[in-house]
């Protein structure tokens, strides 16, 4: 089996290291600068749980080097995808599926949906269709994404918590190709469960990163400070129940509560979001990802999220303002 990661930082270099340490797999990570340079030059490290442990993975500077593969994961940030779409190409073959461990919305998510919608383009990861033109939907796996890590060091992971990467085909089906997958990385130490109806797990996720993420960016708040102050934890709460309404009318079920979600986030504690730790940094935000893409759906089931609105309008311009969007 040949899996590369596409865009080997923190996600994709743990996922990357434990199949590297398995054996059976042959890993690409395909990166570039200081990362991909130690990671040629000393291999890959991960660090665990108070254990450590270095493996030597194929790292390329390019998908032409890595060459056609059984599996491309693709851990970027949604709004690379686009870009990096026509960079892929060397790694598709007639078969090769494309693993989505990427926050938010996909661009696949109305593949083998049915219905009215199906087949319908989501501009805010999608603008104009171009990743669907270039990484067809029927190539997509979801993968749902729930361990924490970091790139500590070029070359070095430091994984902190969380061991489950939940699959799903869109439309729903246990294949030949997903059984494979979940047992590569249930052999890798990872738990990997193929779920039926995977864009509910898509939006029990994206339910809280479409109102902290936002609103921590807005505040420079940690995730125990937004849930802990009944401000922010209103404007919140009011958000994630909009976004429950959408996502209803598309067909999802709920398997908790709102303020279960809420509480679940509160566990974490003095967490930097992903979104207030790319405004730090300078860096571009997955405000459509997260949100836009919320917005866009409502549009479309004609549900009002004045809230969302709001909170979206408001982080765009604070994004603008930091040459972040």
């Amino acid at each position: 089996m040949r899996i590369c990661v596409f865009g080997a930082g923190a996600i994709g270099g743990l996922m990357a290291a434990k199949l590297a340490a398995k054996g059976d797999v042959e890993v690409t990570v395909v990166a570039r600068g200081p990362h991909l340079e130690a990671m040629q030059a000393q291999g890959l490290t991960l660090r665990s749980e108070g254990n450590e442990i270095t493996v030597p993975v194929r790292a390329v500077a390019s998908a032409k080097e890595a060459g056609p593969q059984d599996y491309v994961v693709v851990t970027l940030k949604a709004h690379s995808l686009p870009g990096a779409a026509e960079q892929m190409q060397p790694l598709l073959g007639p078969e090769t599926a494309i693993v989505s461990a990427v926050n938010g919305i996909p661009w696949w998510y109305f593949f083998s949906f049915g219905g009215a919608h199906e087949g319908r383009l989501v501009e805010s990861v999608d603008p104009g269709g171009i990743v669907t033109r270039l990484l067809p939907p029927s190539r997509a796996i979801g993968c749902i994404v729930y361990p924490a890590a970091e790139v500590s060091e070029p070359g070095v992971i430091e994984h902190t918590y969380g061991d489950r990467f939940t699959l799903g085909e869109p439309s729903g089906e246990r294949t030949p190709r997903i059984q494979a997958l979940s047992e590569a990385l249930i052999a890798a130490g990872f738990k990997a469960p193929i779920r039926p109806k995977i864009r509910d797990e898509i939006w029990v996720k994206l339910w809280g990163n479409m109102a902290f993420n936002p609103i921590s960016a807005l505040t420079t708040a940690t995730l125990d400070v937004v849930i802990g102050d009944a401000g922010q934890r209103g404007v919140a709460r009011a958000m994630m129940l909009e976004g429950q309404e959408v996502a209803q009318k598309l067909g999802v079920r709920f398997a908790i509560d709102v303020d279960k979600r809420i509480a679940g986030a509160a566990e974490v504690g003095a967490h930097k979001t992903s979104m207030l730790q790319d405004l730090e940094r300078g860096r571009p935000m997955e405000i459509d990802a997260l949100l836009g893409s919320v917005v866009e759906l409502a549009e479309l089931v004609e549900v009002p999220v004045p809230t969302c609105r709001t909170v979206l309008a408001l982080v765009r311009a604070r994004a603008r303002a930091a040459g972040c969007y």
